[in-house]
């Protein structure tokens, strides 16, 4: 089945370019990022802070990101994922077309799609028909992944925009359950 949505693209190519990569440090790096997205998309909290540096600090450069979406420490960064499952945001599709691969840094670029919940959009100011509902935000997506000495996750420093409505017309663009790959429900997919 096809999914409008699936997560499975988030570590499709990190796990592609794993198996012929021979630096260990580079594959620690790409374990750590496979790792990070399987535990997001799960949702995992406590395997997805495995995988974050105690000193780990997040950038938003996407414009009104705000600093709820910057945090700082880990103790800062497990608030934000806090947040994001706690609303329901952690149904996210990054499909990864293009990365390069460092030993301190990765960068992953691609086409981003997110069900944001209705109830969350209102909060937003963004008017919807169904708040119980999720409807479809589109960008583009490039993630610029730092690393520590440990191959954990130092900074997710993310800039979105391209030619995507992100929230402009979300409200007709809704999006419902099933069409969503849901990957705590077959996690060996």
């Amino acid at each position: 089945m096809s999914y409008l949505i699936d997560c499975r693209k988030n570590w499709a190519l990190p796990e592609s370019l794993l198996e012929s990569e021979t630096d260990p440090i580079r594959r620690r790096n790409l374990e750590t990022i496979i790792a990070h997205a399987k535990a997001e998309a799960k949702p995992d909290f406590e395997a997805l802070m495995n995988t974050v540096a105690g000193n780990a600090s997040y950038t938003s450069y996407t414009p009104g990101g705000g600093d709820e979406n910057s945090p700082t420490g880990k103790e800062g960064v497990a608030n934000y994922y806090k947040g994001i499952v706690g609303s329901g945001c952690n149904h996210i599709e990054h499909a990864i077309e293009r990365m390069a691969v460092d030993r301190k840094v990765i960068t992953t670029e691609g086409d981003m799609k997110m069900a944001y919940p209705g109830a969350v959009l209102k909060a937003m100011g963004i008017d919807v028909p169904d708040e119980s509902g999720h409807y479809l935000y589109l960008s583009r997506l490039i993630i610029i992944w730092g690393f520590d000495e440990n191959g954990l996750v130092l900074c997710e420093d993310s800039y979105a925009g391209g030619d995507f409505p992100g929230f402009e017309g979300i409200a007709e663009r809704p999006v419902s359950m099933d069409q969503i790959y849901l990957w705590a429900n077959n996690p060996a997919a």
